[in-house]
């Protein structure tokens, strides 16, 4: 039996139609990731599940139980939401116990609560500080603590490491993690960011348009796209798309890639189709038959890593190495094992 369940999902603003037809399940204990550009729906999903919007259309059910028509207040779920939402009049051990006020639970079992909360989340030296003593990480793990002291089914996060700076936001990803781990609670996750949907998530769901591109583990998603949208969304830099004209297609197996034939076995090449390589999957050392000599347009300095800039054919060409660049004109070199195969429509093809 599924823990979270979504069966036929809508919504719409108006005529904006923003979910649809979304079914999904989620097993027990799961870190699940929504994972997509803005405005595909994902918030709106979220605020569903919390009681915050209403449904249009279709059910949602957590341990079978139908949420549709609960109170935000009877579904037993947290949310963290993007701003963390302090009181700022009151300190850190208030913020975190005002909803078990309001639930009437004892102040023994409250103090208990709340410092068993703050241990878990390293503020416990901070609990008499008012929220403008804190910083953006500490602010946001009270807004956690808030949650965590409430014992839910379910957790709610969107977007709640935006507002922080990078090193703040890799920090936080640790420490959700490791919540995630020590409560083995569920986790229903937003976010943009796919360092985040590939770091934290047990399963990401890819949303596109309110539908869902594709679900599955954060390695078999980046290893195994099912469309060019996963595969440039999951990625960075992105998935470099070759388009194969026609004319360049020589027979159902074989095509012409940089002016040399190439076959695949297994494949029914009909019309134009797409190559999709990976930027550290391009070598510049001689590993394959497909090659091209290139005119560097911008080289990226990372540190260890450098991002080459280029194009051939028309196309932007995106190489990610370790090596230390100072020709202008190099040789790159493409596996043919390292290739994806995509339709007209823009969708896998098994080679």
């Amino acid at each position: 039996m599924a823990f979270l369940k979504f069966e036929d999902i809508d919504k719409s603003f108006g005529e904006n139609n923003v979910i649809s037809n979304f079914n999904l399940e989620v097993e027990k204990g799961r870190f699940i990731v929504l994972l997509g550009p803005s405005g595909c729906g994902k918030s709106t999903l979220l605020r569903m599940i919390a009681g915050l919007e209403k449904i249009d259309k279709g059910k949602i059910l957590l341990e079978n139980n139908l949420l549709n028509d609960l109170l935000p207040s009877k579904r037993q779920i947290a949310m963290v939401f993007q701003s963390y939402a302090l009181y700022p009049h009151m300190n850190v051990f208030q913020n975190i116990s005002f909803g078990l006020k309001t639930e009437k639970i004892s102040k023994n079992e409250i103090i208990d609560k709340v410092i068993e909360a703050a241990k878990i989340l390293k503020i416990e030296e901070l609990l008499d500080r008012r929220p403008k003593e804190l910083s953006g990480g500490q602010r946001q793990r009270v807004a956690i603590g808030r949650a965590i002291t409430r014992n839910p089914k379910l957790f709610l996060f969107d977007e709640p490491l935006s507002n922080l700076d990078a090193a703040l936001r890799s920090e936080m990803r640790v420490e959700i993690s490791k919540l995630h781990k020590n409560l083995k609670s569920n986790i229903v996750y937003v976010t943009h960011d796919q360092i985040e949907a590939m770091t934290l998530a047990d399963k990401i769901v890819i949303m596109n348009k309110g539908k869902i591109e594709q679900f599955g583990d954060p390695e078999d998603i980046y290893n195994n796209p099912r469309n060019i949208f996963v595969a440039e969304f999951i990625g960075n830099p992105k998935m470099n798309i070759l388009k194969i004209e026609r004319k360049d297609i020589i027979n159902e197996n074989t095509l012409k890639l940089f002016n040399k034939n190439i076959h695949f076995e297994n494949t029914n090449f009909e019309n134009e189709i797409y190559i999709g390589i990976r930027p550290e999957d391009i070598s510049l050392e001689n590993v394959s038959e497909i090659s091209a000599e290139i005119k560097i347009d911008l080289i990226e300095n990372l540190g260890s890593e450098k991002i080459i800039y280029t194009h051939v054919n028309g196309s932007e060409i995106r190489i990610k190495t370790t090596q230390n660049i100072k020709d202008k004109q190099i040789t790159i070199y493409l596996p043919k094992n390292k290739l994806y195969l995509f339709d007209i429509n823009r969708n896998r093809l098994k080679a």
